[in-house]
C-alpha cells in the first residue's frame, strides 16, 4: 500500500470517526433511549468511535513512516490497522444498531489486527526495516 493511500485512508476513516461520534452522541443516542438494552448498544457504538479515531491517527503516522521508511512491516501495520478498524468498530457499530450480538464473536478479530498494527509498527522501528 502506497504511503499517499496510507494517509488518505487515515484522513478518511478520522472524518468518519467523527461523523459516527457526533451520531452516536446526538442522532442514535436519542433513538436508543427507548430500547432496553439502549444504554449498552450506545456504549458499544460509543466505543467504537473511539477506537476508529485512535487508529485514523495511526494510519496518518503509518502513512508518513512509510513515506520515508517504507518497507513490508510498515505497509503491514498499516492493512491490519485498517482491517481492525473495520473488523472491531464495524461489527460494534452493527450490534449497536441492532445487528445480531453474534457478530461480537468478531470484534476481538478487530482488537486483534489493531493490536498487530502497533506491533508490526515497533518491530519496524526497532529493527529500521525498509525491506
Amino acid at each position: 500500500m502506497h504511503h499517499r493511500s496510507l494517509l488518505v485512508l487515515g484522513g478518511l476513516t478520522g472524518a468518519l470517526g467523527v461523523a459516527m461520534g457526533a451520531f452516536g452522541a446526538h442522532g442514535l443516542k436519542s433513538w436508543l433511549q427507548a430500547a432496553d438494552d439502549g444504554a449498552q448498544r450506545l456504549a458499544w457504538w460509543h466505543t467504537g468511535a473511539q477506537y476508529q479515531l485512535v487508529h485514523a491517527l495511526l494510519l496518518v503516522a503509518v502513512g508518513m513512516w512509510a513515506r520515508s521508511h517504507p518497507g513490508r512491516l510498515v505497509h503491514a501495520a498499516g492493512a491490519c490497522a485498517l482491517l481492525g478498524v473495520a473488523l472491531f468498530s464495524g461489527t460494534l457499530y452493527a450490534m449497536a444498531l441492532g445487528g445480531p450480538r453474534v457478530l461480537g464473536a468478531v470484534t476481538p478479530l478487530g482488537g486483534v489486527s489493531l493490536l498487530a498494527a502497533w506491533t508490526l509498527l515497533v518491530v519496524a522501528a526497532w529493527r529500521g526495516d525498509q525491506a
